[in-house]
């Protein structure tokens, strides 16, 4: 979950390594770190506990080297501290690295590397790449040959940059399980863990896969395998723009984020809609309708918000399909040696495309025989090129650690592939059409709800003390209130908990009092009623309710009311979900919470 960047050029590296750093802190911020390296060799290195800004001012003027690794952390091994903090460095400050991910077999590499005299300074897992690398840089090796060495006795995953002092002209790099990206500059090369270091430098990239090293210097880049092969790597071109990296005015990245959803959404749906057959477009499936009709199953895997996401694409594909369809946290699947079918069709969904949990769940599918397809945000990324084909959600770049535009698109996603589905199965044309004329109006409706921010703000600082609030909907409903409730629990830290509506008076109702309050679900659909006898139990013990609803409730059922605009009955989630993001972001604010950079929490989980 941390943050590499790695310089090669003839320029000063430490402004690109603090800049870079600062862009990938939504990954981890509880220390961060630099070393540079110049032509007369020697390392500088800087770290500390705190931010990339602390970091920042603990730099002096003459920090300087045209060669550099960095890093921000978000702790697996030692407490944030200055000494756990990266780059790591080995016992003669020769060797530095910086590393994502964790090395499983740590234990038993630190008791041989001390018997041998090596003297650890951290409690990390990852200083003991620099000694190990260290161990076989005799005289006359090559960096990468010590790298690739000291990687054939390591157990784990990582994304690292290794910075050599004595050959201070390059930087190697290695993935297994965490990304590294090179960025193609004009006589000066780069290299991180996610693009949105790289695009102010360059368009031009390469994705290391898993398994391979790659040796950066200023006029370019060599990759091979582990076992010394040399691999090709093509470029390819970054489309997203600078300024989706700025939050725009905006105070939060958050905010931002959610206000940019009615673009993002037309990104989704962008080309996909087929009008004349009242269908969706989505050739990047790689499979053809025949293929489409013998699939008997689906089954979603993602983590987190992309599993909630996931259970609303299986209640779109049952009901417009018409095909048995289930959402499992990826988390939990990869461990319970799953039956994987031949006619199930499994979908992996990540924004990053680099979670790890769903990406070992989709090898997992793979050894097994199964077909995969991603749904994902980026480009190029793990997943979706481990993956048989998919659907790319051009979201765009989305750096607040709480999901909004990629969840909705993910949504959106399900829904043009749940359509595409019916169709070739038994969903009529004037259903068909239905949904396209739907999904069409999504972005204006979604305006329509972001109108009430400053009066959702006002209403979320009126229930923002509160100790925790219950989150219930029906069937459709069920999901967008676990999101809701990940929400909230994720950037106000306020305990939520969400249930089925129909499941609280087998229990939770216990917990309902004046005290804690509950945001309801109520669409204007075939369970409305249902729902408003819900209501009126909660209110018969005092219940305080926030209603999200499309139309307004009695007052002697609701304290107060969100209105949402009505789509189809299918697509109701994707709306109702809009106001609890808003009610969980000014929570937070009132809060005075971090509300981009969560305790605890960062964003593309790419260690168990």
């Amino acid at each position: 979950m941390c943050g590499i960047v790695a310089y090669v050029g003839p320029k000063d590296a430490t402004p690109f390594l603090l800049e870079g750093l600062a862009r990938l802190e939504y990954r981890g911020y509880d220390s961060a770190g630099v070393a540079v390296t110049g032509r007369t060799g020697g390392l500088k290195v800087r770290k500390v506990k705190g931010r990339v800004a602390d970091l920042a001012a603990d730099v002096p003027a003459r920090f300087k080297g045209t060669t550099g690794i960095g890093h921000t952390r978000w702790a697996t091994h030692g407490v944030p501290s200055d000494a756990n903090a990266h780059p790591h460095l080995d016992g003669t400050e020769r060797i530095a690295v910086v590393h994502n991910g964790i090395i499983e077999n740590a234990d038993e590499l630190r008791l041989r590397l001390t018997v041998d005299g090596a003297v650890f300074r951290s409690e990390t897992d990852s200083e003991v790449l620099a000694h190990l690398i260290a161990a076989h840089c005799g005289e006359g090796v090559e960096l990468e040959d010590a790298v690739r060495a000291a990687l054939g006795k390591v157990v784990g995953t990582y994304g690292l940059a290794v910075l050599d002092a004595g050959q201070p002209d390059r930087v190697v790099v290695a993935r297994n399980g965490s990304p590294i990206v090179l960025g193609i500059g004009e006589k000066e090369m780069f290299a991180a863990s996610d693009v949105s270091a790289l695009v102010r430098y360059t368009r031009q990239v390469v994705h290391l896969e898993d398994g391979e090293l790659a040796t950066v210097r200023a006029d370019g880049f060599r990759t091979s395998t582990e076992d010394a092969r040399t691999t090709h790597r093509r470029p390819s071109t970054v489309d997203w723009e600078m300024d989706s990296y700025d939050t725009g005015g905006y105070d939060h990245f958050l905010l931002k984020e959610i206000h940019e959803q009615p673009g993002s959404v037309e990104r989704t749906l962008s080309g996909r809609l087929d009008e004349r057959f009242a269908t969706a477009h989505l050739g990047g499936l790689n499979l053809d309708a025949r293929e489409l009709r013998e699939i008997r199953r689906v089954k979603i895997l993602g983590c987190g918000s992309a599993h909630y996401a996931g259970e609303m694409g299986a209640q779109l594909i049952e009901e417009l399909a018409r095909i048995p369809a289930h959402s499992e946290p990826a988390s939990e699947f990869r461990y319970r040696n799953p039956v994987v079918e031949a006619d199930t069709l499994y979908i992996a969904v990540s924004q990053s495309g680099e979670t790890y949990d769903t990406l070992a769940a989709v090898q997992e599918v793979k050894r097994k025989g199964g077909r995969v397809l991603g749904v994902v945000n980026t480009v190029g990324s793990a997943i979706a090129r481990e993956c048989d084909g998919g659907i790319y959600l051009h979201a765009g770049p989305e750096i607040s650690v709480a999901s909004t535009k990629a969840f909705t698109s993910t949504v959106v996603a399900f829904a043009l592939l749940a359509l595409h589905l019916g169709r070739i199965h038994d969903l009529s044309p004037a259903d068909g059409r239905r949904i396209v004329s739907a999904l069409k109006a999504l972005p204006g409706q979604i305006r329509e709800v972001l109108a009430q921010s400053d009066a959702i703000a006002e209403l979320a600082a009126g229930y923002a003390d509160s100790a925790g609030m219950m989150f219930i909907g029906r069937v459709r409903g069920y999901p967008v209130a676990r999101e809701g409730a990940q929400k909230l629990k994720e950037i106000s830290y306020v305990h939520a908990e969400a249930y089925p509506a129909s499941e609280l008076k087998h229990g939770p109702l216990a917990l309902i009092s004046a005290d804690l309050p509950t945001v309801a679900l109520v669409p204007d659909d075939e369970l409305l009623d249902k729902n408003l006898t819900t209501l009126g139990e909660i209110k018969a013990r005092s219940g305080r309710i926030v209603a999200i609803a499309h139309r307004r409730p009695d007052a002697r059922l609701a304290d107060h009311c969100v209105l949402v605009p009505k789509s189809e009955p299918e697509l109701d989630p994707l709306l109702l979900n809009i106001p609890l993001q808003l009610l969980a972001y000014h929570a937070a604010v009132a809060l005075k919470r971090d509300v981009d950079k969560p305790r605890n929490l960062a964003k593309s989980v790419t260690v168990e």
